[in-house]
């Protein structure tokens, strides 16, 4: 996974400077809380209402503008909190402390007047956090309570006098320091070209330390360094700092980061409005729900092994139960000889009798745990193809309605509402299958889930399509709608391949696909989505790299 790049002093003052234009005046309208470390707040300005998101998640914490959000998260305490403190108040001052990674949001009941509230960010890795102040600098409210036994330098909690994070080591820097003194500073110690930007000077994060150094000079000795390399860097050193003064900022993707100023001289600056804000909407709104799909992902695959292994032990549970039993026939037998005897004693008589009911409940229990067995068999391969789903799954909808189709297998129950009734469940739209077309134009529909198996195969599909799966494999329905049109052999071995390529095969050379017209097929009543039967079939051999290749060329 790629690693996600801090914003830090650079990133934030381009960030910053887009913003003051904008929403310097601008009226607090509402808050909300999008999740544990992010809150979002709406600016109403000349243009319309402008949201913000302020993250003091360690690993990503940010200040920049977004897209209107959905509306979630407005009931939490620390939304309301801001709610209720800066109501009826408008942004009036946007000022970063020089150097630091630290964002003031002063707010008042006039431009020109006295802050009475201020909205202080701190992005500071794990030390990031987000203060709520009144107009004596105490903190109302604060994202995360810092406690003496967490910090000795500065703890801080509500009611507390706000006191500014520890001042920098190191030199601020400037464009009136000479070319020799600079050096002369970063030679003063035998260290690595990096480590010496880092320690002589104040605001120099990693990211831009790769964007200063040349490649490969970084873990570079100062006293290697070549004359050169020293100009180089000398450059870009005073690139840098005049795209600070002169806020001409621009943006660049560099892949695995990004960069918000230009290393060569002359760079033209970011065209148009919000640039760089948008920008970095985009990168870290893109970086962290991939994030939050793999995370999710990894966690619903740990969980269905977790229900495999589990039912996989209740069959075999139930399969000893139904092997070690006795067989009621020889049992019902023994008895029968026991009481046709010419004069049977009263003992044998109470043999038969217990004989007869060891039988009857012999009889009994055969009938209850031949359900039960067939239904673990059934959770089981419905399990094992919702791991080959969850495999599959590209975004988090995907993840959503597997989620769910999980809990219905196991049998777990909503939540509980605050008075004890269950949640409404929100109602889902229609599935919505993966729909390609073959090369002739034919579509082919393929279930990405349970639901979307049972909808393409028994709902939707019409007489003359015909259904395609991997023979013996869990893995999704495919439907070739060849009733519209008369389908071809290329048309049915697209669909084949497809089949290959969505089953736990896929790494296969060559899969067994059955090909069925859809009107032999059958729902097994009782079971799980989509579980079917169908009668006769015709078995071609499905190539997954093939159907790859095709999927490649629709993407592009």
């Amino acid at each position: 996974m790629v690693r996600l790049q801090p914003m830090d002093l650079t990133s934030l003052r381009a960030v910053l400077a887009e913003l003051r234009p904008l929403l310097v005046p601008s009226r607090f309208e509402k808050a909300q809380q999008s999740s544990p470390s992010s809150l979002q707040i709406g600016l109403r300005h000349l243009q319309g209402l402008q949201w913000l998101e302020i993250s003091w998640q360690p690993e990503a914490a940010r200040v920049h503008a977004i897209p209107s959000p959905p509306r979630q998260g407005e009931g939490s305490t620390l939304a309301q909190q801001l709610q209720h403190g800066l109501r009826g108040l408008a942004l009036t001052r946007i000022t970063q402390p020089p150097w630091e990674r630290v964002v003031d949001l002063g707010f008042s009941r006039r431009p020109q007047e006295p802050d009475e509230r201020r909205l202080v960010v701190e992005l500071m890795g794990r030390h990031s956090n987000l203060f709520l102040l009144d107009g004596d600098g105490r903190v109302i409210a604060l994202a995360r309570q810092v406690k003496p036994e967490q910090s000795r330098l500065r703890p801080i909690g509500t009611g507390d006098l706000y006191r500014a994070p520890p001042p920098l080591t190191g030199t601020p820097p400037s464009l009136e320091e000479p070319f020799e003194r600079w050096q002369q500073r970063l030679k003063l110690l035998p260290l690595t070209l990096d480590r010496a930007l880092q320690d002589a000077y104040q605001g120099i994060s990693p990211a831009l330390i790769r964007q200063l150094l040349p490649a490969g000079s970084a873990r570079q000795s100062v006293l290697e360094a070549t004359p050169g390399q020293w100009l180089e860097i000398w450059k870009r050193w005073r690139s840098w700092l005049e795209t600070l003064q002169e806020e001409h900022f621009h943006w660049e993707d560099l892949g695995e980061g990004y960069c918000c100023w230009q290393p060569t001289p002359n760079a033209a600056p970011a065209q148009g409005p919000m640039v760089i804000n948008q920008a970095m909407a985009r990168y870290y709104g893109a970086h962290l729900t991939a994030r939050t799909f793999q995370e999710q992902r990894r966690r619903l695959g740990e969980r269905v092994e977790r229900l495999v292994s589990r039912e996989a032990t209740m069959a075999l549970e139930q399969e000893q139960l139904l092997a070690t039993a006795p067989d009621s026939d020889h049992l019902q037998a023994q008895a029968d000889a026991l009481l046709s005897q010419q004069e049977p004693t009263r003992q044998c008589i109470n043999t038969a009798q217990k004989l007869y009911r060891r039988a009857r409940k012999l009889r009994r229990s055969v009938a209850a745990i031949t359900p039960r067995l067939a239904q673990h068999r059934e959770r089981h391969a419905a399990l094992e193809a919702s791991i080959v789903y969850l495999e599959q799954a590209e975004n988090l909808e995907q993840l959503q309605s597997l989620e769910q189709e999980i809990n219905d297998l196991s049998g777990q129950r909503p939540a509980q509402g605050a008075k004890g009734r269950r949640r409404d469940k929100t109602q889902p739209g229609p599935p919505r299958p993966l729909v390609l077309n073959t090369p002739r134009g034919l579509a082919v529909q393929i279930g990405r889930n349970h639901h979307q198996n049972e909808w393409i195969a028994l709902r939707q599909a019409r007489r003359g399509d015909l259904w395609f799966h991997a023979q013996e494999l869990p893995g999704s329905h495919v439907v070739l709608k060849s009733s519209q049109a008369h389908a071809e052999d290329a048309d049915l071995q697209w669909a084949a391949d497809l089949a290959a390529h969505f089953s736990r095969g896929r790494a296969n050379g060559k899969v067994p696909v059955l090909m069925v017209p859809v009107e032999e097929l059958q729902r097994i009543p009782g079971a799980a989505a989509g579980t079917v039967r169908h009668r006769g079939g015709q078995v071609l051999w499905g190539v997954p790299e093939r159907a790859l290749v095709l999927l490649a060329k629709i993407s592009a």
